[in-house]
């Protein structure tokens, strides 16, 4: 919950630096049913079943980060998704290769005051002799704070990922050159954070075409004596 939430943040926070966030609806990703299916998955073996058998959940688990790489790999172009991608990548190559479960450490769980119960299902846990330790949950959000929990480098990019794709879609201060939708052109993006923001449209090219300052007159010209 706690990645979730600070990624729930992340969307948010091109409020605090100017960005416009009615153009994060102009995002269309291909192929969410992919990524929703995951996170449900997910869901059910470590809220729901984690009593069911630890090989099929275990297979499961892996199972959600391959899914999240087909999901990645039809939708790269999205700003951020592919810092995403790379955090993701951490947390699933060390779930992998540590038997379907993130190693990590026993202080660090502690500290966010997490006791993980034996025979259940765990999606991130104390493992003794883990490969790659150092991508795995070493970092904490302790106790008392609010939705304590450990957390992995590869957390940490995927929040960063979020932020900065969000910044780049909704065009805030933070970024130089703002994301353009599919299909749209640079004055189309320029005019349309004009109207929602107020703030001015950028130059228009010398060699762009200009309407007349003044419509010509349909009126027959009068010489005069």
């Amino acid at each position: 919950m706690l990645v979730l939430a600070l990624c729930i943040l992340a969307t948010a926070s091109p409020l605090l630096f100017g960005g416009t966030m009615a153009r994060l609806a102009h995002v269309h990703f291909r192929g969410l049913w992919i990524l929703l299916a995951a996170l449900v998955a997910q869901i059910l073996i470590i809220e729901v079943f984690p009593s069911a058998n630890e090989t099929l959940l275990e297979s499961i688990h892996m199972a959600t980060y391959v899914a999240a790489g087909l999901f990645v790999a039809v939708n790269w172009r999205v700003p951020g998704l592919l810092v995403i991608a790379a955090g993701g990548a951490m947390n699933g190559i060390t779930i992998a290769l540590n038997g379907g479960q993130l190693p990590a450490s026993k202080p660090a769980l502690n500290m966010a005051g997490i006791e993980l119960a034996k025979g259940d299902f765990i999606n991130s846990g104390y493992i003794k002799d883990p490969v790659l330790p150092l991508f795995g949950d070493i970092f904490v959000w302790p106790e008392p704070f609010p939705l304590a929990n450990v957390f992995s480098f590869g957390d940490v990019l995927i929040v960063l990922g979020v932020f900065y794709g969000a910044n780049k879609i909704a065009g805030s201060r933070l970024v130089k050159n703002p994301w353009q939708a599919p299909g749209e052109s640079a004055a189309e993006s320029a005019e349309e954070q004009t109207a929602l923001t107020g703030a001015p449209a950028e130059a228009v090219p010398d060699d762009a075409p200009r309407r007349p300052r003044h419509a010509a007159s349909s009126r027959p010209a009068v010489e005069t004596p």
